[in-house]
């Protein structure tokens, strides 16, 4: 169950209409209410008071409204599994396959394996004995990371701890910087390990023509930080695989981006042009890490790179949401001149100005590729866009999101339905800036590097990893017996002191999923 204090982070920006053409600007802070529940899809609000008071026990969403205008995750084994699951295998043999794996680790770390319901697994409290797991059914057991994130970790919280697990299908999670559990495997095994991992990316990568599926392959538990920024560049479709050509495409692309700053940036203050820029202006602010967004520099940077996408891309111009889909590629970028303790507080003024400049047409194409190639996806399964007016397609991510979860635990979805608690008022978010705002920037990092590894990762794989997320959670969700805390603990998820171990736990429990219920989308195609 949520804490007080992440109850008392519990807010909402205002949603009032800023002057000039941009109506209604759907994304991050703002889900569409459902209008046959609220009349309106938006209304004003007030702010909510620093702690929540539970004056009266409400249980529907009528009631609530009533009261208040308030509502808003070490072996080589594994490489049998991806090998497998690059074939076209049945859902049976994968699994199968998985059992195995999962198993072997589990007997050679001594650990006892744990199922909590149909989701993903808890760690035993020192007080009760672990319940023994079902027969047959999926075990999943978090053992020790390769590494941590580019930093050092946080300890896990002790009111939502998860189970160390590996990633599927590779082998374990390696992103140099950080250190494992002693208690395992030395630090000179990790260290080796680890190099030794390191060396085939680099090796990889070197080669005249690199062989993207076996770098994707690699990429998929995890990609270490010296090789991340190349990696990254090669796997989201930015530079080519042959190593010839990459100098004069990079030099190629930063010309032509600063040639679109040229043309384009000086009309921001145009009357035709003046809210996009207005509105992309007030965005930034509200984006986290603070410590980051907040620099003079790197606001400027990210000012540029969003109005010249907006400008490009005139048939969806700028949408909330769309912003905090640069931070990561910056982040990742920009650490390959600098030595950060945190991503979160990555400071920028020691790196010279032609390395700032690069930076952000690196960042400008590759967040491009994303958003085209989450685009074209949307028109081929004739969804809608999910970057519009509306954004049609995040709303039906959402409605696919509760056909899978109902599947997947009717115990959870029927639940939710019970205390009208709608998918929308916490899923939109979870879609539309894909759970950037609900776990800590160096696990966007390390989710992203899985993402860009699996065929269609940001769109057809995030939906089943949003269901492994809201699964993750199902004994809180159950104990919550009333709208407005079931709500607000969907809305402020304790997921800030999660690492990479979290994330993979979170990645394999989705890889399960995609498998078990792969034809769970198809319900909503036309």
């Amino acid at each position: 169950m949520a804490s007080d204090g992440a109850r008392k982070q519990f807010w909402k920006r205002s949603n009032s209409k800023l002057p000039g053409s941009i109506q209604h600007v759907y994304g991050a802070q703002h889900p569409p209410f459902d209008p046959l529940l609220h009349g309106t899809l938006l209304r004003s609000t007030a702010k909510m008071p620093t702690t929540p008071v539970k004056a009266k026990r409400v249980s529907t969403f009528q009631e609530f409204e009533s009261n208040t205008s308030d509502a808003w995750d070490a072996g080589e084994d594994d490489d049998e599994l991806l090998a497998m699951a690059a074939e076209s295998l049945n859902s049976e043999v994968v699994m199968e396959t998985a059992n195995r794996v999962l198993r072997n680790h589990s007997q050679r770390q001594g650990r006892p394996t744990l199922q909590e319901g149909p989701g993903l697994q808890q760690k035993p409290r020192p007080e009760a004995e672990p319940p023994s797991p079902p027969s047959g059914d999926l075990r999943l057991v978090k053992s020790v990371s390769e590494s941590h994130t580019s930093c050092p970790a946080e300890s896990a919280s002790d009111a939502a701890p998860l189970q160390r697990s590996q990633s599927l299908p590779h082998s374990a999670t390696v992103t140099l910087g950080g250190t494992s559990d002693p208690s395992t495997l030395s630090s000179s095994a990790l260290s080796e390990r680890e190099a030794s991992r390191l060396d085939k990316f680099k090796q990889l990568l070197a080669g005249p023509n690199t062989d993207l599926e076996e770098l994707r392959r690699l990429s998929w538990s995890g990609i270490p930080k010296p090789v991340r920024p190349m990696t990254w560049k090669l796997l989201s479709g930015y530079l080519p695989a042959n190593v010839d050509r990459r100098p004069a495409t990079l030099q190629r692309k930063q010309k032509e981006y600063f040639a679109f700053i040229e043309h384009y940036y000086d009309s921001r203050n145009d009357e035709v042009h003046q809210d996009t820029y207005r509105q992309i202006h007030i965005d930034i602010p509200r984006m986290s890490p603070e410590a980051l967004i907040l620099q003079p520099k790197v606001t400027e940077i990210f000012e540029r790179i969003l109005f010249i996408w907006a400008i490009r891309h005139p048939a969806s111009g700028y949408v909330q949401g769309i912003n905090d889909l640069v931070t990561p590629f910056f982040v990742v970028f920009i650490c390959e001149y600098i030595e950060a303790e945190e991503v979160d507080t990555v400071d920028v003024s020691g790196v010279p100005a032609e390395v700032l400049c690069n930076i952000e047409a690196d960042t400008y194409w590759c967040m491009s590729k994303l958003l085209d190639g989450i685009q074209v996806l949307r028109e081929a399964e004739d969804f809608g866009d999910n970057y519009t007016f509306a954004q049609p397609g995040i709303q039906m991510k959402v409605k696919m999101l509760e056909e899978l979860v109902s599947r997947i635990d009717e115990q959870v979805h029927r639940h939710l339905d019970q205390h009208e608690v709608r998918y929308l008022q916490f899923a939109f978010r979870w879609m539309n800036n894909l759970l950037m705002r609900e776990v800590p920037l160096r696990c966007t990092i390390r989710l992203w590097d899985t993402y860009q590894s699996e065929p269609d990762g940001f769109s057809h794989f995030h939906l089943y990893v949003c269901a492994a997320f809201l699964v993750r959670w199902r004994k809180e969700i159950l104990e919550e017996k009333d709208f407005q805390e079931l709500l607000l603990f969907l809305q402020n998820l304790p997921t800030a002191h999660w690492d990479d171990e979290d994330i993979s736990l979170l990645l394999a429990e989705a890889y399960r999923l995609k498998f078990a219920f792969a034809d769970a989308p198809n319900h909503y195609k036309k």
